[in-house]
């Protein structure tokens, strides 16, 4: 069960990554752009560290507060939910 856990994470982790940084070009290249909605809802199935890492990497919506603020609370949030679960369910390799 924990294995399927981590690629589900892994997957949605590198695809809010990569739709981090896919926006942020196009927004250099002044093309159609990903709506903010988007970033958020790609960011709550438990890829908040891929979000916030694009953010930050990518230097990507760092000025609007909700993401500074939003992405690493999230991020926190899932932390502590993950944890939750592999302690309440005693989850295992």
């Amino acid at each position: 069960m924990l294995k399927i856990l981590c690629v589900w994470l892994l997957v949605w982790n590198l695809a809010a990554f990569i739709l981090m940084g896919a926006d942020k070009s196009k927004a250099r290249r002044g093309k159609w752009r990903v709506p903010e909605k988007t970033l958020f809802l790609a960011a709550l199935p438990g890829s908040a560290l891929g979000a916030t890492l694009g953010m930050f990497l990518f230097r990507h919506k760092t000025k609007h507060w909700y993401f500074r603020w939003g992405f690493p609370l999230l991020l926190a949030v899932q932390i502590a939910l993950l944890g939750w679960l592999i302690w309440r369910f005693q989850l295992r390799w």
